[in-house]
């Protein structure tokens, strides 16, 4: 049986900072952020989104009424829940008004989260032929403000519709994955700031890498040239670029210029949006996949998942034909364009508005916010959603 991605669709705030204005607030060399890490843009999450707003608009664009009577498994992975109980995906769930008759979970594990949401939905699939699974990869990275991890903040989601017979991508057995008990980055309970270690998260990065590449290849008897692209977990856009470097002399060198000028394009959103942790693998195939014109249909593409703490996996995917047909590259041409830029000191306003911790109730100006879905504010210590479109 064939399993794999049906549809996917993202979604970003509507506002954003300037990377070389924000290196030179913090008097910093702007080609540090630029080409240092590779960033241009870093998406900013007003106080009516959060990681259930995020991932519910971008579930909102691709789903239809046969998907919302389908879909009996939502799978919200995310290191930034809002609640230590209940599942983010209980009320995305709700919000999108899905079938009731339905499972719905929260799975933490750091970046990776909704790569075990994928390996999850294709026993589901195998089991249950007829049914579909949501996978939700959705974060706001936040670091604080005038911190060494700054620069590499971000917020948004991708969706993605998991089911048999898929008209994008074939997700193709074996798959390679580690675990390792270490401190790289971390956040704890009482924290809404993550800390992080960055040299020896990368190292750590890169090791995975490495390792999970080597046993993947034993595994499968594939190799590069196999490969039309790899694409990777980038918490900044260079990062994968590192680790794709560390291999490269494993190929002839017009493979190598293949996976480099692919790499290219697979960054192009993460470089406009940022971090948004479980979703930034997934963020990097849509854009290998709206932006690269020649891709074909059985080009296979390699996907390298890291969350630290640390799991890593390697797995790959044939894409199916017309997929292109199946993509909403306009619509996300469009939300890219209707960002509005704000200042430094607009951004840290923005970035300084919390929410009550206390149990205060508090009521927020949506008008303000253009997403569909939206966080209006807590009474009685509960989150209060509204979908604009019902």
């Amino acid at each position: 049986m064939k399993i794999g991605i049906d549809k996917i669709g993202f979604y970003t705030p509507h506002i954003y900072v300037d990377m070389e204005k924000l290196a030179e607030a913090r008097n910093i060399e702007p080609a540090k952020f630029t080409i240092g890490i590779g960033q241009s843009q870093m998406a900013v999450a007003p106080i009516t989104q959060d990681s259930v707003t995020l991932a519910a608009n971008a579930a909102l664009e691709i789903i239809d009424d046969e998907d919302r009577e389908k879909i009996d498994f939502v799978i919200f992975g995310s290191e930034s829940g809002i609640d230590h109980s209940k599942s983010g995906a209980v009320y995305v769930h709700q919000l999108l008004g899905l079938n009731p008759h339905a499972r719905a979970i929260e799975v933490k594990q750091a970046c990776y989260g909704a790569t075990a949401g994928i390996q999850m939905a294709k026993g589901h699939i195998a089991l249950n032929p007829d049914s579909k699974v949501l996978v939700l990869g959705t974060d706001i990275a936040r670091y604080g403000l005038n911190t060494p991890g700054e620069s590499t903040q971000g917020a948004g989601a991708v969706a993605m519709v998991i089911s048999a017979n898929p008209k994008i991508m074939v997700l193709e057995n074996p798959n390679v994955y580690l675990t390792n008990d270490i401190m790289d980055f971390w956040r704890p309970i009482y924290s809404d700031k993550a800390f992080v270690d960055g040299k020896f998260s990368n190292e750590q990065y890169i090791l995975f890498f490495n390792k999970v590449w080597e046993a993947f290849k034993a595994k499968s008897g594939l190799e590069l040239k196999d490969m039309e692209a790899i694409c990777y977990h980038l918490p900044y856009t260079k990062m994968g670029l590192k680790a794709l470097r560390t291999v490269l002399d494993e190929a002839t060198e017009d493979v190598q210029e293949r996976l480099l000028e692919n790499y290219q394009v697979s960054t192009l959103y993460n470089r406009n949006v940022g971090n948004i942790y479980t979703g930034s693998l997934y963020l990097s195939l849509l854009s290998l996949l709206e932006n690269k014109d020649d891709l074909q249909e059985g080009n296979r593409i390699g996907m390298f998942s890291y969350g630290s703490g640390a799991v890593g996996e390697f797995f790959s995917g044939t894409l199916q034909p017309n997929f292109k047909q199946y993509l909403n590259i306009d619509g996300h041409r469009s939300l890219f364009n209707a960002r509005k830029e704000v200042s430094i000191e607009e951004y840290e306003k923005i970035f300084e508005e919390t929410l009550p911790t206390d149990g205060t109730d508090i009521e927020l100006d949506i008008n303000r916010d253009p997403a569909s879905i939206v966080l209006s504010g807590i009474m009685d210590n509960k989150r209060q959603y509204v979908n604009k479109k019902r």
